[in-house]
């Protein structure tokens, strides 16, 4: 089995997307979303930016590689009556059941960055958009002291070191990556845009229960707390992400969590 397919089929991830639905229609709507846009939604889990676009009165296709995740985001949308937003299977390495130049923007919020080549990601997203068309990606940071990028690096620590060849998924928050990928691509950097942004996770739970989520239902956490088992750590592993979720709630409720995690918006005019 394609082992990226296996890491998001684990667990449930549309656990954690219940606490992104609101900054992904705040997202969704600094994008300029018009009604009767095309739009591709890459590596959509169930359709946390898909559906809010939906909503603006955009025909939107999500597209994610688990089977679970697909299932949900076409649940979502028939119990919302959006007949203009579906969801299907797909690879973002290899989007050929997709025509060319067949969209007018291509989303991909933290879902393309984790998918295997991406030289090949970023050459599939440029064939499918129109020219005079955008790509948007929001992609995490290397290094950032914000959430995402924090539990990545800690959970690094406790497992075994990744295969050779393994091309970090961190890498696309880095921009000199961004412009070599898309301009083997054919996009000439001065197309290419970066702006840091944020994106908050709220839950009506403690941060406590909030790691909870990640530790049972996220693939990578999933996979950093059974290697930290079979090695004795887990405790470890659960008291580093503890003092990361505590210090980094904003929350002035000790029942809710509010944590805000930069990442880097990337805009391609096609």
């Amino acid at each position: 089995m394609n082992p990226n397919k296996a890491l998001w089929e684990k667990g449930d991830f549309t656990r954690l997307a219940e606490t992104m639905r609101e900054s992904g229609a705040a997202l969704v709507d600094k994008l300029k979303v018009t009604k009767g846009l095309k739009v591709l939604d890459l590596g959509c889990g169930d359709g946390t930016t898909a559906i809010p676009s939906a909503k603006l009165g955009a025909q939107v296709l999500g597209v994610d590689i688990a089977r679970n995740l697909v299932a949900a985001g076409n649940k979502r949308a028939q119990s919302e009556g959006l007949t203009n937003c579906t969801f299907q299977e797909g690879d973002a390495t290899d989007l050929s059941e997709l025509e060319d130049q067949s969209f007018d923007l291509v989303v991909s919020i933290f879902g393309a960055m984790f998918a295997p080549k991406p030289f090949d990601v970023a050459r599939e997203m440029v064939r499918v958009t129109r020219p005079g068309g955008r790509i948007v990606m929001g992609n995490w940071i290397p290094g950032d002291p914000t959430l995402v990028a924090q539990i990545l690096r800690i959970s690094s620590a406790y497992t075994p070191p990744p295969p050779e060849g393994f091309i970090s998924p961190m890498l696309w928050g880095v921009e000199s990556q961004v412009v070599e990928r898309f301009g083997q691509a054919g996009i000439p950097e001065e197309k290419i845009a970066f702006k840091k942004d944020t994106y908050t996770f709220k839950a009506p739970f403690p941060p406590a229960e909030f790691l909870e989520r990640f530790r049972n239902y996220y693939g990578p956490t999933m996979n950093a707390f059974e290697a930290a088992e079979k090695n004795g750590k887990a405790d470890d592993l659960k008291r580093e992400l503890e003092a990361l979720f505590t210090s980094q709630n904003q929350s002035t409720d000790p029942q809710s969590t509010s944590i805000p995690a930069t990442f880097l918006r990337v805009t391609v005019q096609r």
